[in-house]
């Protein structure tokens, strides 16, 4: 059941913008990644969450998208995220837990799959222009990733990695994405 999760769990980057999710579904969201495991239990990573169309928006504004798709400057209207989860860690009770963000975006992400919905987990932020647009105090808080987050709107299918070793994901002529993955035998060391 959890391989079929991982396996359903793609880097969505276009969306049925119309199909929003609401609050709720974020905070049971957010209550998953609450559950995982923390460094040292401090337990400082925090959540914004975003679901306002106008919001939506302003943090769409301040991210950048699928760096290995040069010519695609991101979803396209009516493909754009219906929601956001923007994680936050509150250096007062805790730092250096970009682990700690990752293991819980990927919950996230998950938990996500598992109600129809997927997302994306972005590192790329413009996080000066966010902060300032959403009030973000950076003395007491780092803003560490975004997830986001909709009702997938393409077909991302994993391939095998070419003779030529590329990783670079990219899209077919048809807009299928399509992601290379190593097999499990190249990655086993011992």
């Amino acid at each position: 059941m959890l391989k079929d999760l991982v396996l359903k769990n793609r880097s969505y980057r276009r969306f049925y913008q119309d199909v929003r999710i609401p609050r709720e579904t974020l905070e049971e969201l957010v209550d998953c990644a609450r559950l995982t495991p923390s460094t040292a239990n401090l337990q400082a990573l925090k959540y914004m969450l975003i679901s306002e169309e106008d919001e939506c928006e302003k943090v769409f504004a301040t991210l950048g998208w699928a760096g290995y798709l040069k010519d695609w400057p991101g979803p396209a209207e009516e493909e754009k995220p219906s929601a956001y989860i923007i994680i936050l860690c509150d250096n007062s009770v805790g730092s250096n837990m970009q682990k700690d963000a990752g293991i819980c975006a990927q919950t996230i992400l998950l938990a996500a799959v598992e109600k129809g919905f997927g997302g994306c987990m972005l590192g790329n932020i413009k996080r000066p222009e966010f902060a300032e647009e959403f009030g973000v105090d950076t003395e007491r808080y780092t803003i560490e990733l975004c997830v986001a987050l909709g009702k997938p709107k393409e077909k991302v299918v994993l391939t095998g990695i070419g003779e030529d070793g590329s990783v670079q994901y990219y899209r077919g002529p048809d807009g299928t994405h399509y992601v290379p993955k190593r097999t499990l035998k190249d990655i086993i060391i011992k």
